[in-house]
């Protein structure tokens, strides 16, 4: 019998349903910093950028705040508190940007979020092109939970601002045609390679955390068993090809598409792609880092926030920019189908998923 090919589609996900409440946020058009003319517009490249991010941040210490590729200058945007480490920045080739608030100060912000909030539809993360940390709340938030949360907003001053979300946070749970369970069907995030093991694929843990199976097709064969999972905190799983009989399942997102040939971290501003088994292939950018989220099984930190879409039967399918693998879908809000209100989806970095199980893509 010929084999299928199990593409590393979008997978939808989990038991209950888990959405967030979207943030609409007015990106600020970043300059470089007070009297200093703008480099020459570059070509944009994802990698390039979070290296030069992570370089810059390292260097820099205390001085950075952040960073975001901004589209219209064409070139990475260095938030600073010291006006000194500009020409630091400048040198490197990136723009900066003097700002109020340091990164030790939107992280502490974060940090007391975290564990003085756990309303489920809430979510924050920090905002470089704001340079808050924007908390927002969905509309099943109690007016009692919501005057408690801004007391805590209040507490940490500026550096926090708060926004009513006008959908509702909910959990992407519809099918797609990518995994099914027993019970709920799932989308494939990337397939991966282990040492001295069986290949396996990754997906949304609140997919692994409810079905111990995986199938092809809506009761058919079972082609993978899931090896282990973590949500809430984290939303990753792992399901194990077994040795031998296993379906063919290349490194490629959507057939004929996109070739994955590695890993990589995302940057704020940078242009994505995500593929679900529901709604396909869609757009956007990154628009945070390190967001966490509160769904009714509890928090998750250290997403990726976007501004692509995702609906039922989405979650667990992966994030990805040209051939690089960025993230797994964890859950969102808004709509493919309404362009009102904005959409906001919200990935489990992969590396973190592939350090956890010592997995390599391809």
């Amino acid at each position: 019998m010929k084999r299928r090919w199990i593409p590393v589609r979008v997978a939808l996900a989990a038991a209950s349903a888990v959405v967030l409440a979207a943030v609409t946020l007015s990106p600020q058009q970043a300059d470089a910093s007070p009297g200093s003319p703008a480099a020459p517009a570059r070509a944009p490249s994802a990698a390039s950028d979070a290296s030069l991010a992570r370089t810059l941040a390292a260097a820099l210490g205390g001085a950075a705040a952040g960073s975001y590729y901004d589209s219209t200058l064409g070139r990475l945007v260095v938030d600073v508190t010291d006006g000194r480490a500009a020409g630091l920045v400048r040198a490197a080739g990136a723009a900066p940007r003097v700002v109020e608030h340091s990164k030790a100060e939107l992280d502490s912000a974060h940090a007391t979020l975290d564990s003085r909030i756990t309303t489920p539809g809430t979510a924050w993360a920090a905002d470089p092109r704001l340079n808050k940390v924007v908390l927002t709340a969905d509309p099943t938030v109690t007016a009692a939970d919501l005057a408690r949360i801004k007391d805590t907003a209040r507490s940490l001053g500026s550096a926090v601002v708060v926004k009513r979300s006008p959908t509702k946070l909910t959990r992407f749970i519809a099918g797609g045609d990518g995994i099914w369970g027993s019970q709920y069907r799932c989308s494939l995030g990337f397939n991966v390679k282990r040492a001295g093991k069986p290949d396996a694929f990754v997906t949304a843990g609140h997919c692994g955390k409810v079905e111990p199976e995986w199938r092809a097709s809506n009761g058919g064969a079972v082609i993978a068993k899931t090896e282990a999972w973590k949500f809430p905190g984290r939303d990753y799983a792992i399901a194990a090809y077994p040795a031998t009989g296993a379906v063919d399942h290349p490194s490629a997102v959507n057939p004929g598409l996109q070739a994955i040939t590695g890993a990589g971290a995302a940057t704020v501003g940078q242009a994505i792609s995500r593929s679900g088994s529901s709604t396909g292939l869609k757009t956007g950018k990154v628009t945070a880092l390190n967001a966490t989220v509160n769904y009714k099984e509890g928090q998750v930190t250290g997403l990726i926030e976007t501004s692509a879409c995702a609906e039922g039967g989405d979650s667990g399918g992966p994030l990805f920019a040209g051939t690089t693998a960025l993230g797994v879908l964890s859950g969102g809000s808004g709509s493919c189908t309404m362009p009102f209100p904005a959409p906001t989806t919200y990935f489990q970095p992969v590396q973190e998923i592939l350090d956890a199980f010592g997995a390599t893509i391809p």
